[in-house]
């Protein structure tokens, strides 16, 4: 069986005069400051003035990585059966119809090729507005096809990660697919085929625990939230205050789970040197 703000505007008024101001204004979450739209998105979407690293869609993604924005996608026209026929306050099958309204995706990846500096790479990218980049059947066999692609090819794999963890309306299903996708990095990773982690803000729950976590090089954008479970599960559960920053990649790197943290500006030469190393080590 196959499983598979706009923020509120102002019209300014000045005699005859009107001017939009819809839209065209951000406020940073980090450092609370207003900052122009258009600034912030020369600056790739990370604050200009406290470096705050703004989320970024799967698009987007694909464009900072991939030389000139060029690039084949492959897998896109899969999409979940519903196999649970789930209904929480509306049916999961209504849910996946908006998503992929609101988007334009069947799923919460795009799978895709292209060159990075030059270099050969296949790229799986998870789309957070999708379901909170949940992963369900498709999630899975979509990443699992990237890795099958890369090893095939012998090119190197990057995985880049935004996601909320399992998608529970999908059960059980949903959880085999961390199974599913580990075991074919392993053999990715017996075939010495490259493959590095990218996590974003945020990498949490089945993600984490499965694929995220197992590259070669495991690198972190600053400030991410990258776990299992929510702090404050855990909080509730050992009854004891968790340190300051805990679950962000600075923490993370501190603490040994992460390679690096590196800039969204420094990502793709950083990702570039990195294979450059691996390529002449295997």
């Amino acid at each position: 069986m196959t499983w598979f703000k706009r923020e509120s505007g102002e019209l300014e008024t000045s005699g005859q005069k009107t001017v939009r101001t819809e839209g065209l204004w951000v406020k940073c979450e980090g450092c609370r400051q207003i900052i122009w739209k258009k600034d912030l998105e020369e600056n790739l979407n990370v604050c200009p003035k406290c470096e705050k690293h703004f989320r970024i869609d799967a698009r987007k993604r694909l464009a900072l990585l991939l030389d000139e924005n060029q690039y084949e996608t492959f897998d896109g026209n899969i999409s979940s059966t519903d196999p649970l026929k789930f209904v929480d306050l509306k049916p999961y099958s209504s849910r996946l119809r908006q998503a992929q309204h609101d988007t334009g995706l069947k799923d919460a990846v795009i799978n895709a090729k292209g060159k990075l500096l030059g270099r050969p790479v296949v790229a799986s990218v998870m789309e957070y507005a999708f379901i909170g980049g949940s992963m369900g059947a498709v999630v899975g066999e979509m990443i699992t096809r990237a890795v099958e692609r890369a090893l095939d090819s012998k090119t190197p794999l990057i995985i880049v990660s935004a996601s909320g963890g399992a998608r529970m309306m999908e059960g059980v299903i949903s959880l085999m697919q961390l199974a599913k996708i580990s075991a074919a990095l392993a053999r990715l990773d017996r075939a010495k085929v490259p493959y590095i982690s990218v996590l974003t803000d945020p990498t949490t729950g089945g993600v984490t625990a499965s694929f995220a976590m197992l590259g070669d090089l495991n690198i972190a954008e600053p400030g991410a939230l990258i776990g299992f479970a929510g702090p404050r599960v855990i909080e509730q559960t050992i009854r004891q205050k968790l340190p300051a920053g805990f679950q962000r990649s600075e923490f993370l790197l501190e603490h040994g789970m992460l390679d690096a943290v590196v800039s969204r500006k420094e990502l793709k030469p950083y990702i570039s040197r990195a294979l450059d190393f691996m390529a002449g080590s295997c």
